[in-house]
């Protein structure tokens, strides 16, 4: 006879909790790769604008072209600070989802092992009970065999 483990419905919703920690530290882990992404795609792109620029400028640029070609270079760094700031975050973010997925997973342990425990104390208990009514039996039968 199995009896319910008293806290089945805390492990259960702590089971539910940790599965959507774990969504959210992926959903952290695709947007940290994303803005990793985005980062080193600005950097390719700057350092290929770059070697356009001493290129041209190899072979003589008007002031108004020298100009264009920096303006655009620096808000090229601009953008490259700002994915770097984003990247940061969301690493930070990440950081954060991972504990959090952590202590959901420590809370779901620890209510597993409370389980485990209550499960093996209700077999023993069941165990003991059907070795007690088994020599019950056994004491009734060697009586009945005394009495004949």
């Amino acid at each position: 006879m199995t009896r319910a483990f008293p806290l089945q419905s805390l492990l259960d919703l702590s089971q539910l909790r940790l599965d959507e920690a774990a969504r959210k530290l992926g959903d952290l882990i695709a947007g940290e790769q994303e803005a990793s992404r985005r980062h080193s795609l600005l950097v390719q792109y700057r350092e290929e604008y770059r070697t356009r620029f001493v290129a041209a400028a190899q072979g003589g640029l008007s002031p108004s072209e020298w100009q264009n070609y920096t303006s655009f270079l620096t808000r090229l760094d601009e953008a490259i600070a700002q994915a770097d700031t984003a990247m940061t975050h969301t690493k930070q973010r990440t950081v954060a989802g991972q504990q959090e997925w952590v202590a959901k997973r420590g809370r779901v342990k620890a209510f597993d092992t409370l389980s485990d425990r209550h499960q093996s104390r209700v077999a023993y208990q069941d165990q003991r009970r059907e070795q007690k009514a088994s020599d019950e039996h056994a004491a009734r039968r060697h009586a009945e065999k005394a009495k004949d």
